[in-house]
Parts: C-alpha cells; structure tokens; sequence
C-alpha cells in the first residue's frame, strides 16, 4: 500500500514566480528612483547586495505606504543609505 505524497510545487513555476516578483520590484524601482540613484543602487547591489535589499525594502514600504510621490534623486538615496547602513566600529589599539 502507497502513501500519497504531498504535492511539491513545480520548480519551474517557483522560478517563473520568483522573476515576476523581481520584474515587479524593478518596475517599481524604476519609478521611484532617478536614473542617477537607480545606478548607484546598482553599483551598491554588486558590493553588497544585503545593503540594496534592505534599501529597496525601504523605498517600496514607503511608497506603499503613500510616503513617495516622486521619483528620489541621488542625494535623497544618499541620505537614505547613510540613515540604513549600520555604522562601522572603531577600534584602536594602545600600545604601552
């Protein structure tokens, strides 16, 4: 006697699913953000790529919320990764 297995969801539809999702978010980026902004997002997306999810994470939340209502230029992505990245931690060593 077989025991039926729970369906698995279709690796090509979770794929097919997950690149609309992305599509979406790029869409959404691409009206949120000025070309200049969305390149520096992108040079931060290949240095780290934690970083720029969290930011996007932040600008579509925002947007969702009704808080943007225009597209932020460079400066205004600046302010915002300055307010989201963690600040670096200053060690120092004394010699005696």
């Amino acid at each position: 006697m077989a025991i039926p297995q729970p369906q698995q969801p279709n690796d090509e539809e979770a794929r097919k699913r997950e690149a609309e999702a992305a599509a979406m978010r790029q869409r959404a980026l691409m009206i949120l953000l000025d070309p200049s902004a969305r390149q520096r997002l992108m040079n931060i997306r290949m240095v780290k790529p934690e970083l720029a999810n969290a930011v996007e994470n932040y600008l579509l939340n925002a947007a969702s919320n009704g808080k943007l209502n225009r597209a932020l230029t460079d400066d205004e992505l600046k302010q915002i990764l300055l307010s989201i990245q963690q600040p670096k931690k200053d060690f120092r060593i004394n010699r005696l």
